[in-house]
């Protein structure tokens, strides 16, 4: 049997992580791929600690939901990256401080 404090070690581990990258990095999809990161450690806990609820389900909908939530703000991310690359020809987040025009 695996420990629950197993899945929160990894879980903390990934946010770490993930912080890490969506701070330090100035690219804007690396930022992206952190808060990914992020995301993914929350629905690890949500399902570590649905385990141990009477009604297993709720944890694994919920983790499910935010899934789908991701999904979309990852596309909709990728386009308004796209867009500022076709109009700075760069996606560094240092660069692309202010918005003109």
């Amino acid at each position: 049997m695996i420990y629950i404090q197993n899945y929160l070690i990894i879980a903390a581990i990934l946010f770490s992580i993930g912080l890490a990258v969506a701070v330090t990095k100035r690219n804007a999809i690396m930022t992206l791929m952190g808060v990914e990161l992020m995301l993914n450690a929350v629905n690890l806990n949500l399902i570590a600690f649905s385990q141990y609820d009477p009604d297993r389900l709720q944890g694994q909908m919920f983790a499910l939901f935010v899934m789908v939530v991701a999904a979309a703000e990852i596309t909709i991310a990728l386009a308004i990256i796209l867009k500022v690359y076709d109009y700075f020809k760069n996606i560094d987040l240092e660069s692309v401080n202010e918005l003109k025009k």
